[in-house]
């Protein structure tokens, strides 16, 4: 962040202004289109659940978050983005605990501590934020490791899945690739700056990142429906 008080992190940024990211901006329409391709599925199934219905909606309020962001790089509008962002991680987490323990309010309730106190964890002894512009480290990996606990979380869903032989297995390992890739474009923005004519890679992030968030979603009305 420099003196004047916006936020400058990515390569697309020069200066202040509510356009100076618009292609950063225009691709979070990746996290509506998201919700918009889960929403029907879940519409048309017969038993339609509260919370899944919002898990849906939290996914396209990524891209309004993280639009706003981009047009105004203020600490206020970060906020709009990453209360967004781990919003939709903790409810789709409880999501899958609830409807893969059968919907026992015990079982959930247990693991879902487990689950909550490992990602603490991880974010005290690695020093992790959830924000970018506080980042400890802003050099080391342009503070893609906030991001860290929801890999791990993501890459075990998929391994269990895949043991377990889930029907959702292809979704879910298909996201946690595509994260994957989308962590990488996200860490490199700012090396590959001048090679990309000073648009950067941090549209891809977006981008895969919805397609993340929409096999996910995916995997969720698809193969897990409400019991």
């Amino acid at each position: 962040m420099n003196a004047s008080g916006f936020i400058d992190l990515y390569c697309e940024r020069t200066s202040v202004g509510l356009w100076d990211e618009p292609v950063n901006a225009i691709s979070n329409i990746a996290f509506l289109l998201a919700a918009a391709w889960a929403l029907p599925v879940a519409m048309r199934r017969g038993r339609r659940e509260a919370l899944e219905l919002a898990v849906i909606l939290l996914g396209g309020s990524i891209g309004i978050g993280s639009f706003l962001f981009h047009t105004m790089a203020s600490p206020a509008a970060e906020l709009a983005d990453v209360i967004p962002i781990w919003s939709f991680v903790a409810l789709y987490v409880f999501m899958i605990i609830w409807r893969t323990t059968g919907q026992n309010a015990r079982l959930t309730a247990l693991i879902s501590v487990i689950s909550l106190a490992i990602t603490g964890i991880s974010v005290w002894a690695t020093g992790l934020t959830v924000t970018t512009a506080v980042d400890p480290a802003p050099m080391r990996l342009n503070g893609s490791l906030q991001y860290l606990p929801a890999l791990i979380a993501l890459a075990a869903f998929a391994v269990l899945t895949l043991i377990r032989r889930h029907p959702a297995r292809h979704y879910v390992i298909g996201a946690t690739l595509v994260f994957i890739l989308s962590l990488v474009f996200r860490t490199i923005d700012p090396d590959l700056c001048v090679a990309t004519a000073g648009i950067g890679t941090h549209f891809l992030w977006h981008l895969l990142n919805g397609l993340m968030v929409g096999l996910l979603l995916q995997a969720l009305v698809r193969h897990l429906p409400p019991a």
